[in-house]
């Protein structure tokens, strides 16, 4: 199956770089959902702009939100070390959120609130135009499955499957997994995320092998 991605191709870093920084500076300013209200930064996303591997994750927590990049507490030391583990470092990959400021007490995001961000996620993942999209937790996973009609699947049965995502120009794989935030509370899930990452390190391998 095709999808339609609107990606930008052919476009240098430095154009990428231009791109993102005007995008970054409307979410910035953005009052389209009362999340504005009570956020101390936005998050936009963080990481190489060139990068093969897109990391997106539900909303920032309390950390996110003060420092202004995502995944910076405790389930972010947890993804650091998993990316590590993968034989990559945070500055190999680009990290964002499917909704850009924190919602209070770290509760669930709304429809409301994931489709007023939904646009921006579209055009990061349009310009960054990564291999392979890796989604953390649930919100992050319907995102991807609703957008590109993949069916309704709970994390626990689907987390781990690769879909492909035949675009204009190139096959994106997605790979849902569980939020880190979800094996601090359940370290019985601990191996279930290791192994998906061990997934994302095999499929990366098999997508330079093919360039060369």
């Amino acid at each position: 199956m095709t999808f339609s991605f609107r990606v930008v191709l052919l476009l240098d870093s430095k154009s990428k770089e231009k791109i993102l920084e005007e995008l970054e500076r409307i979410v910035k300013n953005c009052t389209k959902c009362p999340l504005h209200e009570g956020r101390t930064n936005a998050v936009f996303g963080d990481g190489n702009i060139d990068a093969d591997i897109m990391f997106i994750g539900e909303a920032p927590g309390r950390n996110e939100d003060l420092q202004g990049k995502p995944f910076v507490g405790q389930a972010g030391k947890l993804l650091t070390e998993a990316i590590e583990s993968i034989g990559l470092n945070r500055s190999d990959v680009y990290i964002t959120n499917v909704v850009k400021c924190r919602p209070p007490k770290n509760r669930d995001p709304t429809k409301e609130e994931i489709a007023a961000c939904e646009p921006y996620l579209d055009k990061q993942i349009s310009i960054i135009n990564p291999s392979i999209i890796v989604t953390l937790g649930r919100f992050a996973m319907r995102y991807m499955l609703n957008k590109y009609n993949l069916g309704s699947h709970t994390i626990s049965k689907v987390r781990g499957r690769i879909f492909e995502l035949h675009t204009l120009d190139k096959t994106i794989y997605f790979i849902p997994t569980y939020h880190p935030a979800a094996i601090l509370y359940r370290q019985g899930l601990k191996f279930e995320f290791q192994s998906d990452f061990m997934k994302i390190k095999e499929l990366l391998g098999k997508i330079k092998l093919k360039r060369k």
